[in-house]
């Protein structure tokens, strides 16, 4: 499907965070050779769907940042890889910062001295697992319309900064719920209700002011700790009417504005951008006092000098002994205005800056959920890959649906080498996709399933609601359910597998019975020349050691 390039440029800048994929472990278990975002999700690969939403947003300054470790798979990938060889021009660039690697926090990327150089403008961030149907330029233009000010977006860059962020939660309860998905808790208030009426199609009315974030993990050891859910008494004076979700996830899918990095660089404890950033700012808008003491007072204002980075924990903690529960104190702090009261002050002075700096407001869009909602999902686990993969085959092609009808993840045909399936086949193409130079034997049976490039299907083979990635071997006969196989795997004939995962490159012996099992390579636990030479030499410093103790 191609792209929507044709809408004027937005001037935001966008970031694709490649992370490692620890949660594919058995396809990711080198992630510097496989890494995460080259997964293939419906046959293209995962980082074409967030480029692709940065191209439909009407964003073309994108780059990707990896570890160095990662850059060569990827620019390889970028290179050759069609469905990424035909992205549109201007092409995303790859940036691998020297100290990035598998482990670091995304704020903490944030902080990279190479990421605050190519960072010139408000921007957007986004994960390499994001498979977002809605339109982003729908988002752009509530954060423009909602959060972000005419004096930032028109003026000359100077303090104090005005422009807000804008955050996206999805439901993960849904028709077809993925056991295990993470979900996040938030809390929100509504916005003044607009009195000029929006359209059919608008998403204003599902956005609201985001007052608390964090994942439920920590919101279940918070309550554990505390005995209950404790509530600061300055949050219910400031937003009487907050409504509590807990089974809605973060998409990571921020708009941040340029003055965000300078947050991030003033409190090196912050580590990742959901739940420390977007956290702690949500609650800055509201507790008084947090405004000045994370230092943001002086980052609106443009006076980056070093916060009492010390008093902030990072991972969304507690700031005071006191915890959560007891009123915020008083003192010589700021008092901090909500975002209502913000917005208000700056569409009263239009162009004019206003005299005191005050919080920004961040916006959460929560994504409806109802059963005709575009798409919005985070793909990282299995069972994600494998469900997302089956709801996108079931798209129509463009063939059948038509170009302008099409789903922007359509894919040109359903069988895309049509000459490689031989009679006496059965392919329920409504729910299947086959990508190209497949070879399908007869007597097959090919429903609900996603089959990548170069794969053969052997004689009698029978697959239900299985992912292949490209050039998987199904041996004669075999028998597959809800299986997802890595690139260049072999069946062998005969075999019967249920809810199975098969590493990349591995044969499973002939006539195999297994279920819900990961079948991988013991090969990768053995201990390299390298390692064994380096226990050899330890050991014979320890004996010297010995001798001349």
């Amino acid at each position: 499907m191609p792209h929507a390039v044709s809408m004027p440029a937005t001037g935001l800048q966008a970031l694709i965070l490649c992370g490692p994929g620890s949660s594919f472990p058995t396809f990711t278990s080198n992630p510097d050779e496989n890494p995460k975002a080259l997964l293939p999700i419906a046959n293209r690969p995962m980082v074409w769907y967030p480029i692709d939403f940065c191209y439909r947003t009407g964003i073309t300054n994108i780059t990707l940042v990896c570890p160095p470790s990662a850059a060569v798979a990827i620019t390889t990938a970028l290179n050759t890889n069609p469905f990424l060889t035909s992205l549109p021009h201007p092409r995303p660039d790859l940036i691998a910062p020297e100290g990035l690697d598998q482990n670091t926090g995304t704020a903490e990327i944030l902080r990279l001295p190479d990421i605050r150089e190519l960072v010139t403008s408000d921007f957007v961030v986004l994960p390499c697992d994001l498979v977002c149907e809605l339109g982003g330029d729908k988002l752009l233009q509530a954060w423009m319309v909602k959060a972000a000010s005419l004096p930032d977006l028109l003026g000359d860059g100077e303090p104090p900064y005005c422009n807000g962020g804008l955050g996206v939660w999805y439901e993960t309860k849904t028709a077809t719920p993925i056991k295990g998905e993470e979900t996040d808790f938030i809390a929100t208030t509504p916005m003044p209700k607009s009195v000029i009426p929006t359209s059919k199609d608008s998403i204003l009315p599902h956005l609201s002011y985001l007052t608390y974030s964090m994942p439920k993990d920590s919101l279940n050891d918070l309550v554990d700790e505390k005995k209950g859910f404790p509530i600061r008494h300055g949050l219910l004076r400031n937003h009487p009417n907050i409504k509590m979700l807990t089974t809605h996830r973060d998409a990571h899918i921020y708009i941040l504005p340029k003055w965000i990095l300078d947050f991030v660089q003033e409190n090196e404890r912050l580590e990742t951008i959901g739940e420390d950033v977007i956290g702690w700012w949500a609650k800055a808008n509201w507790e008084t006092g947090l405004f000045a003491k994370l230092g943001l007072r002086k980052v609106i204002e443009g006076r980056t000098e070093k916060s009492d980075a010390s008093t902030l924990g990072a991972g969304n903690t507690p700031m005071t002994e006191s915890g959560l529960l007891e009123s915020p104190k008083r003192g010589e702090h700021y008092q901090t205005s909500s975002p209502s009261d913000f917005h208000k002050g700056v569409t009263d002075r239009i162009l004019s800056k206003p005299k005191e700096a005050l919080v920004p407001p961040i916006l959460a869009y929560i994504h409806p959920s109802h059963a005709d909602a575009p798409l919005l999902r985070r793909v990282d686990t299995a069972q994600l890959l494998l469900a997302v993969s089956l709801q996108l085959a079931k798209l129509p092609s463009v063939e059948e649906a038509g170009f302008e009808a099409a789903s922007p993840f359509a894919h040109a045909k359903k069988v895309a080498y049509p000459e490689g399936v031989k009679p006496r086949t059965t392919i329920t193409r409504q729910d299947s996709l086959i990508a190209d130079n497949v070879m399908v034997e007869e007597k097959t049976s090919i429903k609900e399933s996603v089959v990548g490039a170069n794969c053969q299907i052997k004689e009698g083979a029978k697959l239900f609601q299985c992912l292949l990635m490209d050039g998987v071997v199904v041996g004669k006969g075999c028998k597959l359910t809800r299986c997802i196989l890595g690139k260049r795997s072999e069946v062998g004939e005969g075999s019967t597998l249920t809810d199975c995962e098969v590493q990349e490159n591995l044969l499973v012996e002939p006539r195999t019975e297994d279920k819900d099992n990961k079948i991988m390579s013991s090969s990768g636990l053995e201990a390299s020349e390298q390692e064994m030479q380096e226990v050899l030499d330890d050991f014979d410093d320890d004996g010297d050691d010995a001798m001349l103790g």
